[in-house]
């Protein structure tokens, strides 16, 4: 009797183990959660605060990566370096392009990156049902014994994807085409092209504009009768700070990184709108 117990302890271990998982950035980390629930660990490469363009990965994590199952990649700028050095210290683990199906746009004027593609898939609704789905698949494919449970739990995100995309409709509805918004890093061009709208960045090739360049974003904005700027705690907001008093316009502390993605687009959506 006493040599079953050890045997049924770990079986059963084995059994309840959850997935390992790690992800790029931190809204990652929301979707897989929604979809795996309580099957699954997750582990956040990039936290909110920081840069996915100049990161690189704690001691930590690096024991996280050696001991994952899934990798879920997304296509931001670190990821290039660092995903084969991952594939080297884990050749077991699964890396899963969350990006694959969507088509990608190029950044905005006036700022360059190394693809010249907008890596921010996450910031629409509609990117973030086609990953959903990615993410279930995954799980569905390294744990089928469970994949209703996963399945149950898609539907349930997807129905909040769909409610999130219509409330954001909802606010805008009434802005002209073309209504532009201003932000100082170009993080918003999915959400700019899929609402039909505008957004005007403040940096110039990656920097803080010129005393000159910063005079023509205020006649742009101006121009353009922009009522907020959206800026993002990754990076320095002194110029936004500057144009908007001088425009009377407020500014916005607004990450693409953040963990709450729903009711981040819908804060953006109202505050362009000039919703209360």
């Amino acid at each position: 009797m006493n040599r079953i117990i050890p045997i049924f302890i770990v079986f059963s271990t084995f059994i309840l183990a959850n997935i390992n998982t790690v992800v790029s950035i931190v809204p990652e980390a929301t979707f897989v959660k929604a979809i795996g629930k309580d099957k699954v660990d997750v582990t956040v490469m990039v936290s909110t605060g920081s840069s996915p363009h100049t990161y690189e990965p704690k001691p930590s994590q690096m024991k996280a990566v050696a001991k994952a199952q899934l990798y879920f990649a997304i296509g931001v700028e670190f990821e290039k370096t660092w995903l084969p050095r991952f594939k080297d210290l884990n050749p077991k683990m699964k890396v899963i392009d969350l990006s694959q199906g969507i088509k990608k746009i190029p950044m905005a004027a006036h700022h360059h990156e190394e693809s010249g593609l907008d890596p921010h898939i996450w910031t629409i609704p509609e990117n973030v049902a086609i990953i959903a789905q990615h993410i279930f698949d995954a799980l569905a494919s390294e744990d089928p014994q469970n994949s209703a449970y996963y399945k149950a739990n898609l539907d349930t995100f997807l129905a909040k994807v769909k409610e999130t995309d219509a409330r954001i409709k909802n606010y805008l509805a009434p802005l002209p085409k073309g209504t532009t918004f201003m932000v100082f890093h170009p993080s918003w061009g999915y959400f700019a092209k899929a609402y039909g709208l505008k957004q005007l960045p403040i940096e110039i090739e990656g920097k803080n504009p010129k005393p000159r360049e910063l005079i023509a974003v205020i006649k742009s904005a101006q121009k353009a009768h922009v009522r907020a700027i959206f800026t993002q705690p990754e990076f320095s907001d002194a110029s936004a700070k500057i144009i908007a008093d001088e425009l009377h316009i407020p500014v916005i502390k607004v990450s693409p990184l953040a963990e709450d993605w729903s009711e981040n687009l819908i804060r953006i959506a109202k505050a362009i709108a000039g919703a209360k």
